[in-house]
């Protein structure tokens, strides 16, 4: 259990936490890259937060809210495949709903690759992290975490189904790969007693778990590909005492936090997307 006074000095810095980080929303808008008439394929990118550009630090427009950059992974990938047409859809804070109303009808029957990541949103994860930084107890945190895991195995699957059905409507020729997220922490590993505990960490690690396995299921049942990316992000994750991938709680910078950082873009999600795409 730590500190409630020290608790009670994050609060104030947590409130503008509860609005960044995954759940900041606007309208898509299209980026186009390579010439449509030449192109070898088209890619559309679909999805919230971790693919754009929070955690790298590097931004089109610093006050734009979707918060696209560079460095992330569907930008990398485009980068090198030149011949094909991109269009990024993805924003940040982005749901389910808010792929099929507003980033969906980005697609066109002449898609021929997309990749969407979403759900963290859905399951409110950017409340449980807050959640965890705040609560004064251990148990607290932890039912926050049943509480979005819950909403992840109950609601959350029929919410993918409609989408993904959505997507394979707006791109009937496409090859979809549905991206996972990475767990956050290595448990007993090289932060100690600081922050969070052992405890609150191995909560947050498996509403991942599960939060991924609800999206491999579903893009099973759509004929999709999973892009699981844990294995990849362990060896890099918080407390691993390695390069991590993925931003802790950042003061300076607390919509960067939690997310894939240049190098979990770059390193971790890239070359995944190219083992599945060629």
């Amino acid at each position: 259990m730590r500190s409630a006074r020290a608790r009670r000095s994050l609060t104030s810095l947590l409130a503008a936490a509860a609005a960044v980080c995954l759940a900041v929303t606007a309208a898509p808008a299209a980026q186009a890259a390579g010439s449509g008439a030449e192109a070898a394929g088209t890619y559309v990118a679909l999805g919230d937060s971790y693919a754009v550009g929070p955690g790298t630090r590097t931004y089109d427009d610093p006050a734009d809210v979707c918060r696209r950059g560079p460095l992330s992974y569907p930008r990398l990938w485009a980068a090198q495949h030149s011949a094909y047409s991109f269009t990024e859809a993805s924003c940040s804070g982005a749901t389910t709903a808010e792929i099929r109303s507003q980033q969906v009808p980005l697609l066109t029957a002449d898609t021929t690759l997309v990749t969407v990541q979403v759900g963290g949103n859905d399951v409110g994860f950017v409340s449980v992290l807050q959640n965890c930084i705040l609560t004064l107890d251990d148990k607290d945190c932890v039912a926050g975490v049943e509480a979005a895991k819950a909403a992840a195995t109950g609601a959350l699957p029929g919410a993918l189904a409609d989408t993904y059905a959505a997507i394979r409507q707006g791109a009937p020729n496409a090859r979809v790969v549905v991206v996972g997220y990475p767990r956050l922490y290595k448990i007993g590993g090289s932060c100690g007693i600081f922050g969070l505990s052992d405890t609150e960490r191995t909560a947050l690690n498996s509403a991942a778990d599960v939060l991924d396995g609800v999206l491999a299921q579903q893009a099973a049942n759509a004929g999709f590909t999973f892009l699981d990316p844990r294995t990849a992000f362990d060896a890099h994750s918080i407390c691993s005492g390695g390069t991590a991938w993925v931003t802790s709680l950042e003061w300076d910078k607390i919509n960067e936090s939690y997310h894939p950082n240049q190098a979990g873009h770059r390193d971790g999600y890239l070359p995944a997307l190219n083992a599945i795409t060629g």
